[in-house]
């Protein structure tokens, strides 16, 4: 398949929902099992691949008893009305990101898009599932009068800064971008002076290519390169503080998953848990290839971010989490748990991790 192939079928998400969407997408039971329709944001790509496979792990789990037919972005309901959708029982589930109902509690963000207390997404699930962040974001679901259950999985790399024009050598270069962002993030990249404009993947490429935006990241150099921003641009820095931490939601209407068995109920939380590892090796081994696939066979520059760009980033976030602290006493509380989590969990593991770049650089120069 040629790439060009490849990201026409990527982008044509929203004319693939197929006949499964036709049907209501409630519970469906026949002759034992239980069926749930779950909307994902994505029309096509790796993360629809990752939807599926969280799917294909309760089948086998539950020995074909309980089923999540998935149905790609757009299927049933826009990406913006997706959590309204299962809170109201229009969809059964959905596979998504916090940062794509953001615009409600911008506590949300802390939930896979916060600030960098110096720890990865595996360190903030590690909160989500052992440091109160889970109870904390079932308080913030009652608060919102939300009548929804959610997992957690899928640790995520830190996000690249983007494609730009140029070359970033410094921060100064940032002001003034019209910069595709999402989420908290959009508030940290505001604060350091650039334009933030967000929009929903499929629009990034034919944005920049227009000229609407500057400058653009989405997550990973797979999904960006079946986007083909390699197309726009040539100029790809990795490594960022904007998003360096986020991973996937996948939410349930509470009614229907209270009414599921303990088993059934017990099933879905465990191939949560499993998703961690798979995507994480699956995930991870795909971006390497794509980065090098962009790097030699397609002209890309390949940066890693100044780090005056990801200090000024940090000093934005500061601003930021202390702006919405005083506003929001959840937001506060929130911060106050993780940052809590974070400072002992790092401090180990900031001692024992020896230097992975130093041996890296041993080996391979």
């Amino acid at each position: 398949m040629t790439n060009q192939t490849s990201r026409r079928k990527f982008l044509r998400g929203s004319a693939i929902a197929g006949a499964a969407a036709l049907a209501a997408p409630s519970i469906a039971q026949a002759q034992g099992t239980t069926t749930l329709k779950m909307q994902a944001a994505w029309g096509g790509g790796i993360w629809l691949e990752n939807a599926k496979t969280f799917a294909q792990r309760v089948a086998e789990m539950s020995g074909g008893s309980l089923q999540i037919e998935v149905l790609p972005v757009d299927s049933v309901v826009k990406t913006s009305q997706m959590q309204d959708a299962v809170h109201r029982g229009v969809l059964d589930a959905a596979h998504y990101v916090c940062a794509y109902w953001y615009s409600k509690s911008k506590a949300a963000s802390l939930f896979g898009t916060g600030p960098c207390f110096g720890w990865s997404s595996q360190e903030v699930l590690g909160w989500i599932h052992h440091g109160g962040g889970q109870e904390l974001f079932e308080e913030l679901m009652a608060e919102l009068g939300l009548n929804v259950v959610s997992f957690f999985n899928s640790p995520m790399p830190a996000q690249p800064l983007g494609w730009f024009k140029e070359e970033i050598t410094d921060a100064s270069q940032m002001e003034g971008l019209k910069y595709r962002t999402v989420g908290l993030a959009a508030d940290v990249l505001l604060e350091m002076g650039m334009s933030v404009v967000q929009l929903p993947g499929g629009e990034i490429q034919p944005a920049m290519k227009s000229g609407l935006i500057d400058a653009a990241e989405f997550n990973n150099p797979t999904s960006d390169r079946e986007f083909g921003m390699q197309d726009v641009s040539k100029h790809y820095h990795l490594a960022s503080f904007h998003q360096s931490q986020e991973f996937f939601e996948i939410t349930f209407n509470k009614d229907k998953f209270e009414a599921l068995s303990d088993a059934h109920k017990a099933i879905i939380k465990n191939a949560s848990m499993a998703e961690n590892s798979n995507f994480w090796w699956n995930n991870t081994t795909q971006y390497a290839k794509d980065l090098r696939t962009l790097r030699e066979e397609q002209g890309v520059n390949v940066y890693r971010t100044p780090d005056s760009v990801m200090e000024a980033q940090l000093a934005a976030w500061d601003k930021v989490v202390d702006r919405i602290s005083a506003e929001e006493p959840f937001f506060a509380k929130v911060v106050e748990s993780q940052k809590a989590y974070a400072k002992d969990v790092m401090f180990y593991l900031g001692l024992n991790q020896p230097d992975y770049r130093l041996a890296y650089n041993h080996y391979f120069g």
